[in-house]
């Protein structure tokens, strides 16, 4: 059966003041009203049965999450009591899948990407699946048809075609966050795409790879997963004492890598482009690109704001009625909530974090 994992752990410090502790980016009502883990879930809506989509986050966000998203009880958010990184998200959801069912196959998500349009999106995702169910030895990843040579993405390098499935392709190799002139390269060559973090993979045939690279987090999530028709109390107490201690790992180095370079080929990568619209938010900057410009002075805003003589100015604010005012102010980025305010030139967008470290502790 097919099952999707979105993926919403992360803390969004690179959003700070906004995105915090109590209320990540991923539950920020800031995208038209919505939030970026609403979106995510409204993807599914035509492409995987309501009670077989699944969210993996914090255990600190099961409440916030339940109030935004209803359709996702208790039983279908999986909540991780200490961050361990991708692996181990992923690692867990199949852990669990498997034990409910031995046949699951499921897609990984993720809960900061915006995609449009939704039909290509959902007709690769049919892709992905097919090509598992026609092999479960096969795991797919999905790359994005690059618009531009980024530097801040991974890269998947296509292969050869697969013989039976029009749009998909062995994966020849993955390619981390390369230099300005070698990702033009890539772009130019137009047999590169853009790592998106989105997959699909058997779960039994992911614990078997978790079992072979990563032996002891194998270990500590099957035990897990042993617990997990139990509920309550005692799936808590195996999730609290085995999960904060397992190795913390992507999913692309502990899993992806390894198997992409196996001798034996155990597991085959496939790499399945995806012709969309594709835009991380994790960044003011990203966000701001969601915010229709001004035409003369590419402003951007989602409240009032009075600007003189400034120019590419992004003003934000929680409160939609408040007024932000910039005089002879070019290049910057104003943030103001109920109990922090941010200013910064655009070009320190990537250091707010070092910001959101050090507040944190006194502006939760």
């Amino acid at each position: 059966m097919r099952y999707a994992m979105i993926m919403a752990g992360g803390s969004g410090t690179r959003l700070w003041p906004m995105s915090r502790r109590k209320q990540p980016k991923q539950l920020l009502p800031f995208i038209g009203g919505r939030s970026l883990l609403e979106i995510a879930a409204s993807r599914l809506a035509d492409v995987i049965p309501a009670d077989h989509r699944y969210i993996c986050t914090a255990e600190g966000f099961r409440a916030a999450i339940r109030k935004s998203l209803t359709a996702f009880d208790d039983g279908h958010i999986l909540g991780e009591p200490a961050a361990r990184d991708t692996v181990n998200a992923v690692g867990f959801t199949a852990a669990v899948l498997a034990s409910l069912d031995p046949q699951a196959i499921f897609a990984v998500l993720t809960a900061d990407h915006l995609i449009e349009p939704h039909d290509e999106f959902a007709r690769k995702l049919d892709l992905g699946f097919r090509l598992c169910e026609a092999d479960p030895s096969r795991f797919v990843t999905f790359s994005i048809t690059p618009t531009f040579a980024a530097t801040g993405y991974g890269y998947v390098e296509r292969g050869q075609a697969i013989d039976g499935f029009d749009g998909a392709f062995r994966a020849k190799r993955f390619v981390e966050k390369p230099d300005a002139a070698t990702a033009q390269q890539y772009v130019s060559s137009g047999n590169f795409g853009w790592n998106s973090g989105m997959f699909v993979f058997p779960a039994a045939t992911f614990m078997r790879a978790m079992q072979w690279w990563l032996p002891e987090n194998h270990a500590g999530l099957m035990e897990i997963a042993s617990s997990w028709s139990a509920g309550g109390a005692t799936r808590q107490a195996a999730l609290e004492r085995i999960y904060p201690n397992l190795k913390k790992i992507s999913v692309d180095y502990g899993i992806m890598e390894p198997a992409s370079n196996d001798p034996r080929h155990r597991i085959a990568i496939c790499s399945v482009p995806m012709n969309v619209q594709w835009m991380d938010v994790g960044s003011w900057t990203s966000y701001g690109e969601t915010l229709p410009p001004d035409e003369s002075s590419g402003n951007r805003s989602n409240c009032r704001t009075a600007h003189l003589d400034s120019h590419n100015v992004l003003a934000v604010s929680d409160d939609p009625n408040h007024t932000i005012a910039a005089l002879d102010c070019q290049d910057l980025i104003i943030v103001h909530t109920t109990d922090a305010t941010l200013v910064c030139p655009r070009a320190s967008a990537e250091r707010i974090k070092q910001v959101a470290e050090s507040s944190e502790e006194r502006l939760k």
